[in-house]
């Protein structure tokens, strides 16, 4: 019961983690709740979806389905906070203004678009997915049901807590620094599911793996340990990465920030002021 209460409370942290930081770096914006839990809903909804074909996916190309369908979600999810990360980049500085007054609507064209609740969704959707595909694969195991089931509410109940303290220990830090604090989160977090879609590839061979193990950490952290969990979710650390881990680690963080800077260059250009002549007396 206890390792099942673990691998839950590591899934749904994970999953926490997300819509915490989301969910704070958009404070303020109106229709938030609504575009955040209807990606909770869908996640949800999803991850049932996946319980009712676990069976298929587990046989899927030649038995390598659930390491395709985990890699592909992770990827989605990736680009996904990637796409969040960038237009929160580009509207940080004017949603900290509005969150000044209680009253002070959203400006035309700062509200977030739809595709946050895919942000949420996916993200539900992957840990969810994987509790029930690890779920799944206990039972046919011989697991008693009522262990599934009291292990996976602690879990589940654990990881919503701490889903709910990063949160409101995130709403502490003043509006003008928690956007960037929440965007390098982000990219992190983004960095690390590419990273661990890697993984999955790696493991069904469609990946070279460039270094099965470039380094072992495991005597400082390890991968089974609270602070390696914790680190897990946070950046997919992983105490015997492979070569190809860290390479979209490293790329996806490069790439993302690449591309805040360039997106930052042509509004400082707007925003800086001309120099003007005064005209000389003729």
């Amino acid at each position: 019961m206890l390792g099942t209460a673990l691998i839950v409370f590591r899934e749904i942290f994970e999953a926490s983690l997300v819509v915490s930081i989301v969910a704070a770096a958009t404070r303020g914006l109106s229709s938030r709740a609504r575009w955040i839990g209807g990606g909770i809903v869908a996640g949800i909804l999803g991850a049932i979806i996946v319980a009712l074909f676990a069976d298929v996916i587990a046989s899927f190309a030649s038995g390598v389905g659930q390491e395709i369908f985990n890699a592909s979600v992770l990827f989605a999810a990736a680009g996904m906070i990637a796409w969040h990360v960038l237009w929160m980049a580009s509207h940080g500085k004017a949603m900290a203004k509005e969150l000044g007054s209680v009253s002070a609507a959203v400006k035309s064209g700062a509200r977030p678009p739809s595709a946050l609740l895919f942000v949420v969704a996916i993200a539900i959707l992957r840990e969810g997915s994987e509790v029930v595909l690890f779920l799944y694969g206990l039972s046919a195991g011989g697991s008693s049901v009522s262990t599934l089931v009291t292990g996976s509410a602690l879990g589940v109940i654990a990881g919503v807590a701490a889903g709910f303290a990063l949160y409101f220990g995130l709403l502490r830090i003043p509006p003008a620094k928690m956007f960037a604090a929440t965007n390098w989160l982000l990219i992190l977090v983004a960095a690390g599911m590419a990273s661990q879609g890697a993984h999955f590839l790696i493991q069904a061979d469609l990946l070279p793996a460039l270094g099965s193990q470039l380094w072992n950490t495991s005597a400082l952290v390890a991968n089974g340990s609270m602070a390696g969990q914790t680190l897990h979710a946070l950046i997919g650390y992983d105490a015997r990465p492979a070569g190809m881990q860290i390479l979209f680690f490293v790329v996806v963080i490069v790439a993302i920030s690449l591309t805040m800077f360039l997106q930052r260059k042509p509004a400082a250009a707007a925003t800086k002021p001309k120099n003007l002549t005064s005209p000389q007396p003729g």
